[in-house]
């Protein structure tokens, strides 16, 4: 068991940060500062009822990150205390895939989906963003107005991991709505996830009746000889990984890059990459904020707190985002610098980091080479923010532009 430094007081376990309300949503910096305050580690609520430790201080982030000994991803005793009715539990409860697991389990999972992923070529990828992309402008493009989150960022991630996974593109909808209902732990949650489950289930049994050029048949025919049950819960956790935060990420930059006309003009002339503004929203704005989830194996005292074990304990990656950008105020900009911890760290940092970047990048340049003059409706202090603990994702983001079609030659890509 490794031994961590405390400092001299520990805090009370008497008034845990709310994590899920509208308060937070609206403005989660001043909840971080609230658990800031309290030192490294904080006292933490992820919905009614249900405590966490939150962890706000980077050494304790890498401390516990690097630590496979001390800290478990294991949900399961938790999970034996929750209420069948929690709602996050269907974020935390314990499944059969590398999110859940350590040691050999994680290691098998994660070297399949790595495997299944590593048969897709960067340029195939960008080609199904292209893709995805065109067919969504051209519903929108000639309306001259558009939500770049309902209309664009989500039900583009709908249509590449279908696309990815072996379905059509008419079950888009359908995958949007559930996984958005998951992840966003509240209320609706439970039947996120069974509507979502459902549609993994049906998705896994047609492939395994009949293969095709797909991750999930690649995934099924792996030499790591996964169980129908374990391919299922491989196809759930990567579909829902992939789409939710790379949608959010894509939102999330958009609207840095909208809210600040100097900074677009820069994109769309082409004398700044699209990867600064990506790089800028995962260092100061990561869209999964409050998903490094993990267990003490044992209680133990860590950075002066007693943590006891089978209580959750995030890292919380918003946080550390928001302070280094309060951190780096005045300070000289290093675009590409690949400091924050928004992939996480340690064996189970996120395997498939470049895809992700692909696939933002690129819709972020195809969208604004379709429609160069996009311009937000409204200040992007005034957006508004998905209620839930673990996500920093956008409500809607309306913009207007002049009315484009496919076969406008100006626009074309």
């Amino acid at each position: 068991m490794t031994s961590y430094p405390a400092p001299a007081q520990a805090f009370s376990l008497s008034a845990p940060v709310r994590l899920w309300d509208e308060g937070f949503a609206a403005d989660p910096h001043s909840r971080y500062e609230a658990l800031r305050a309290q030192g490294p580690v904080g006292w933490g609520e992820l919905a009614p009822g249900e405590p966490a430790y939150i962890v706000t201080d980077r050494r304790a982030a890498l401390d516990i990150l690097h630590d496979p000994d001390t800290w478990s991803h294991d949900s399961r005793e938790w999970e034996s205390t929750a209420a069948p009715d929690s709602p996050i539990l269907s974020m935390l409860k314990w499944r059969p895939n590398p999110l859940f697991n350590d040691g050999a389990a994680h290691a098998r999972y994660r070297t399949a989906l790595i495997d299944g992923f590593d048969l897709v070529e960067p340029h195939d990828l960008r080609e199904r963003v292209h893709r995805a992309v065109d067919l969504l402008v051209g519903r929108f493009g000639p309306v001259g107005s558009a939500d770049l989150v309902d209309d664009f960022a989500r039900p583009l991630m709908t249509l590449i991991f279908n696309n990815l996974f072996g379905l059509p593109d008419s079950e888009s909808v359908r995958l949007h709505n559930s996984i958005g209902r998951l992840m966003e732990g509240g209320d609706e949650a439970a039947a996120g996830e069974l509507e979502y489950g459902r549609y993994v289930t049906e998705l896994v049994t047609a492939k395994t009746l009949k293969r095709g050029d797909d991750l999930t048949s690649w995934l099924i025919d792996h030499p790591a000889d996964l169980t129908y049950e374990e391919v299922v819960w491989q196809v759930f956790i990567t579909m829902a990984a992939g789409h939710e935060p790379t949608a959010n990420l894509v939102a999330n930059a958009l609207s840095r890059i909208l809210g600040n006309p100097v900074y677009y003009s820069t994109l769309t002339s082409g004398s700044r990459p699209v990867m600064d503004a990506v790089v800028e929203v995962l260092r100061h704005e990561t869209p999964l904020a409050n998903y490094g989830i993990l267990y003490a194996r044992e209680s133990l005292s860590f950075h002066g707190v007693w943590v006891r074990k089978a209580v959750p304990v995030i890292v919380s990656y918003g946080s550390l985002g928001y302070f280094s950008e309060q951190a780096a105020a005045g300070a000289p900009h290093h675009p590409h610098d690949a400091s924050h911890l928004s992939w996480g760290a340690g064996a189970h940092k996120c395997p498939l980091k470049q895809q992700v970047l692909l696939i933002a990048t690129e819709a972020i340049e195809r969208i604004t080479q379709w429609l160069p003059d996009l311009e937000p409706v409204m200040p992007r202090d005034q957006l508004a923010w998905r209620p839930g603990p673990f996500i920093r994702s956008l409500k809607s983001l309306p913009v207007r532009f002049t009315p484009r079609t496919p076969d406008t030659a100006v626009a074309t890509p």
